[in-house]
């Protein structure tokens, strides 16, 4: 800028205003900024008019300096060469609401939104994703509603916004308004509605989605982005093996692809397949990333491979340059104390080099739960105590774990703490996803369900026939001072046993019949189990509070039992 373009100015005896104006905007784009103001006071003193290009220059340098009173000053100086009416306002309003949604000043961005000549799809959009960023879902659907014309950016702005704000079902909702007005989705529309999907967990989405993504060309085969996305939203949905084929034909993967097949693996307690994945990538040029160990990590836990989860808890960041979180932390404390090296997951727990968060003791103590180890329960409560005071769940698996341990007097302090900080514990719940997508959910002891009779009647034919196979249920896991048959009572209407009754009993009979001649039971969680996958053609899932729960080939996926 101090070279020719300023000579060649120079020169100019009576510039006018877009020679001002070019030189203006170049200080702006090339620095430095404070040239440009300068130049805007020469400009006056020369009697030059600025343009709506100056003012939206000028607009720029202040959004770059993030000087909202510069905006301000320059926003007075703008209504006093044209007023709102004027072509200035109408060309540089934009502009000027973009200064003020990235300078926070949403208020401002919106009075001036409100007197703009002609409303623009544009600074609607910007309005809007402000406005979501901040959770105001509600003050952006307002603004939504006001537009004169909706394109395709402004209602991916709402679906995505509704998606980031863990709102899916209006994000869903907001979806079916758009193609009922006949607006193509792109990818980015795409995106953020696999995005809805994946956090609502349920299925009946899933092929229509897929459907969309490949007539508007954009199917896994040939879009790394959807294709990633699409692996996410199936393996959260519960459908690994459909996030697997997606997997497969892709013809272009990335570290999030990777990720996402990986983590699905692991979570629904298919490890080895999860492991093997992480070895294959290994052998590629995509290097993983902090997501994608944490899913090895909790596959590892699954599978109960211990020395290879310390093995490559020690050389994440020599070999794959990522430094532990406290959620790679939180996953090797999980891995040893499930395998019983509670000593080891505490001492790990104490050395780590940043402050352990609620994750990595909350998984010390659910080992504790596990291995029945009531003494260091107590020291991970202390800490969870101090970290989530108002979490209850910590205080109810305290007192399960002592209770188990006899501990009665113990048992009094810790429910006697819950009645004066004024916790209640809720409910558990599970989901279940009927054959049509319709969600099914369960209370723990809830038996208002229309069908509840039925669904007792389906548990009890399965009790009959698992105690003529030796089970007896697990008395201990009940923390009250109750009779044996009340314990049974309540372990009989678990939420997650009275999902999946629910889900045999919706079954063809002749399958339900064959389902029950193969039960187990998990010791761990509780619940039937059967090999679904082989009788039903398909895997029954029961999704409660904490995790997914997949009966197939015989085995529960919690993988502790």
């Amino acid at each position: 800028m101090a070279g020719y373009p300023r000579a060649i100015f120079s020169q100019v005896c009576h510039p006018n205003s877009f020679l001002w104006t070019a030189l203006i905007r170049g200080y702006v784009v090339n620095g430095p900024i404070s040239e440009a103001l300068v130049l805007y006071d020469c400009m006056r003193e020369n009697g030059a008019l600025p343009t709506s290009f100056t003012f939206c220059a000028l607009f720029k340098a202040a959004t770059l300096m993030g000087d909202v009173g510069l905006g301000c000053q320059l926003h007075g100086q703008m209504f006093k060469y044209g007023g709102f009416s004027s072509e200035l306002f109408l060309n540089a309003g934009n502009t000027l609401i973009d200064l003020y949604v990235k300078c926070g000043v949403l208020e401002c961005a919106h009075k001036v939104f409100d007197e703009m000549p002609v409303r623009d799809v544009v600074s609607g959009t910007s309005l809007i994703v402000a406005y979501a960023k901040g959770g105001a879902m509600e003050a952006a659907m307002q603004l939504f509603d006001e537009l004169d014309v909706k394109d395709a950016v402004v209602w991916t702005a709402m679906i995505t916004s509704y998606s980031q704000n863990a709102r899916p079902k209006d994000a869903l909702d907001m979806f079916d308004r758009m193609q009922c007005c006949g607006i193509e989705a792109d990818e980015f529309t795409l995106a953020g509605v696999i995005s809805a999907c994946a956090q609502l967990g349920t299925t009946n989405y899933l092929t229509r989605i897929r459907d969309i993504a490949e007539r508007s060309g954009y199917g896994p085969d040939g879009n790394v982005v959807i294709g990633s996305a699409l692996v996410d939203m199936y393996a959260k949905c519960g459908r690994v093996d459909g996030a697997y084929e997606i997997f497969k034909v892709m013809k272009e993967r990335n570290v999030y692809t990777y990720s996402s097949m990986i983590l699905g693996f692991a979570v629904h307690g298919r490890a080895a397949e999860a492991i093997q994945l992480f070895y294959e990538m290994d052998k590629t040029d995509i290097r993983p990333n902090k997501i994608t160990l944490i899913g090895v990590l909790t596959a590892c836990s699954h599978a109960g491979m211990v020395n290879e989860g310390r093995q490559l808890f020690r050389s994440m960041e020599e070999k794959y340059g990522v430094i532990p979180t406290g959620d790679h932390y939180t996953c090797m404390v999980d891995l040893l104390g499930r395998s019983g090296h509670l000593e080891e997951a505490l001492a790990l727990a104490k050395s780590m080099p940043l402050d352990p968060h609620g994750g990595v003791w909350g998984a010390l103590l659910g080992a504790c739960r596990i291995h029945n180890n009531p003494d260091i329960a107590q020291v991970a409560a202390s800490h969870l105590f101090e970290l989530e005071p108002n979490n209850i769940g910590n205080y109810v698996l305290l007192a399960n774990i002592l209770s188990s341990a006899g501990r009665w007097d113990s048992v009094t302090r810790v429910r006697t703490l819950m009645k004066i900080k004024g916790l209640k514990k809720i409910p558990a719940r599970s989901w279940v996803e009927g054959q049509k997508g319709s969600i099914q959910e369960f209370f723990a002891g809830d038996l208002t369900h229309p069908r509840s009779r039925d669904i007792m009647q389906v548990l009890e034919d399965l009790l009959t026939r698992l105690k003529l196979l030796g089970y007896q249920p697990n008395l201990n896991s009940v923390s009250y001072d109750i009779s044996d048959d009340d314990k049974r009572q309540i372990l009989m209407t678990h939420s997650e046993k009275l999902a999946l009754a629910y889900e045999l009993l919706t079954t063809e009979s002749a399958h339900t019949i064959r389902i029950m001649k193969n039960l187990r039971i998990c010791e761990d969680c509780h619940i039937f189990m059967c090999g679904a996958s082989k009788i039903t053609g398909r895997e029954i899932v029961v999704r409660d509070n904490m995790r997914f729960h997949h009966f197939r080939d015989g085995s529960c996926s919690c993988g502790n039992f």
